[in-house]
Parts: structure tokens; C-alpha cells; sequence
């Protein structure tokens, strides 16, 4: 946590933070624009720190390099400080949405969430494509599908209705998953149709596994929209959690 409170400290980095916010999915020279004292190279590097530190994620869409924010940083910093002393203020930390006008595959994502898990991309997958391991962080939603090509994927609530649905689009494990994937507890959101969503594990050298979930095809200024500005952080969040608390300790001296 502590390179994300080192970037949130400068006021140039958090102005960057607040144009994302208000628009995600901007260029360096959109960016550099709202920097108007400081060179192109200076709000680079600012834009480097606050990717090193995992607030944002970029994309690479024809020759342009992308920016999203990324919350799943503050997220966690809500989950180990600000949730010990004070009401949860989660919907507006993590109520972020897209802002692009044009939601086809083709053209930029609606949202880019990475996070560092502290264990390997198998154990990561494992988390991602069993059952028993979406229960403990999916909204208590069971995941099933024979994940290949094609093949439906459901997520079940205990009593057996269905939460969710979708199709596998392409897989390869343990590196990426892209599936479709529709919203079924609102009736609402069922009427707004499937959305797509990847699903990618790197694997660090340090033992790590870098997570990107990417998700197109959103309306903006929809009620789906909407609630995956926060949903998606709050699974991202909690898969992390889950993994972790479920690694051997580590014997140190």
C-alpha cells in the first residue's frame, strides 16, 4: 500500500486521478493537456509512478497507449484503514464508470482493473474457474461451466438460481479467460444484454501473479454500467483476499 499512498501525495498525480475518474481510457496528450505548466515528458513520468504504484492500467489500442484508473488500490486501503474507524463509504470509492462513447470491442475498453496476487497464476486460475473458490468472494455466487470454447458459464446462488450468465469466448489456462457475461438479478440489467469480459493472469519473478480484468461493451450512463464501476473492485479485492489468506506462511530467520 505504501507506493499508492507515495503517488497520492503529489497533487499533480491526483489531478491525473481525477480526470480519469471523470473519463477513463484518456491518451498522454489528453492527459498532458490538463497539465498545462508541466512538459509532456514530466506528466509521463507521473503517469509512470502512478502505474507503478497499480492506480492505473493502460492499453494498448492502434498506436495509442490508453490510461484507465484503476481502484482496486484504494479499495484495499479502504478495506485495511478506513472501514476500522469510520462506515463503509465503499460506493463512492469504487462507483466509477466509462465514458467512452463507442463501446464495440474494437475500440477502447470500459474498464481495466489490475491487481497483485501473492501466489501463482495455477492458484490464481483456480480461484477464477472453481465453484468452491468464487463462494468465498463472487457475492457467494457459485461459478460452473466445463470452460471450453463455447460452452455455457453460469454463476448460482445457493439456492440454485442463477445469478448471472454467460459463454466462454476463448481460453488458456492458467493465462486468460474471455467470456460473455449478462446480469440476471435485476431484470433491469438482464434487459441490457451480455457484456464481455477478459481475464488475464502474468506471472511475476517475484512469485506474484498480476491480474487484469478487462470489461467492453457497456452503455454509458447505464444501470450495468454502474454497477460494475464498484462490483467488479469489490471481486477483484476479495479474490485477492481469498487467495492470500490461503497461502502457506512463508518461514523467515
Amino acid at each position: 500500500m505504501a507506493p499508492a499512498f507515495r503517488a497520492l501525495a503529489d497533487p499533480s498525480r491526483r489531478l491525473l486521478l481525477d480526470r480519469l475518474f471523470e473519463r477513463d481510457g484518456l491518451t498522454l496528450g489528453e492527459l498532458s493537456a490538463h497539465l498545462p505548466t508541466m512538459t509532456r515528458f514530466g506528466a509521463m513520468r507521473h503517469l509512470g509512478v502512478l502505474e507503478d504504484a497499480g492506480l492505473i492500467s493502460t492499453r494498448k489500442v492502434g498506436r495509442e497507449k490508453r490510461h484507465y484508473l484503476n481502484p482496486v488500490p484504494i479499495r484495499l486501503i479502504h478495506d485495511r484503514w478506513i472501514s476500522k474507524y469510520a462506515a463503509p463509504v465503499v460506493g463512492a470509492l469504487s462507483a466509477l464508470k466509462g465514458h467512452l462513447e463507442d463501446r464495440s470491442m474494437a475500440l477502447p475498453p470500459d474498464h481495466v482493473y489490475s491487481i497483485y496476487v501473492q501466489a501463482p497464476p495455477e492458484r490464481v486460475w483456480e480461484a477464477i474457474t472453481d465453484g468452491a473458490e468464487t463462494e468465498r468472494y463472487y457475492y457467494g455466487t457459485r461459478v460452473n461451466s466445463s470452460w471450453k470454447p463455447g460452452e455455457p458459464v453460469t454463476y448460482d446462488y445457493p439456492d440454485g438460481t442463477v445469478a448471472a450468465d454467460g459463454e466462454v469466448i476463448a481460453i488458456d489456462a492458467p493465462n486468460r479467460l474471455e467470456i460473455t457475461f449478462r446480469a440476471r438479478w435485476d431484470p433491469e440489467l438482464e434487459a441490457e444484454g451480455f457484456v464481455r469480459q477478459e481475464w488475464r493472469l502474468e506471472a511475476s519473478r517475484d512469485g506474484t501473479t498480476k491480474l487484469t480484468v478487462t470489461t467492453a461493451g457497456l452503455r454509458p450512463g447505464s444501470k450495468m454500467a454502474e454497477e460494475f464501476g464498484g462490483g467488479i473492485v469489490f471481486i477483484v479485492s476479495g479474490l485477492k483476499s481469498s487467495v492470500e489468506a490461503q497461502m502457506p506462511a512463508v518461514a523467515t530467520g
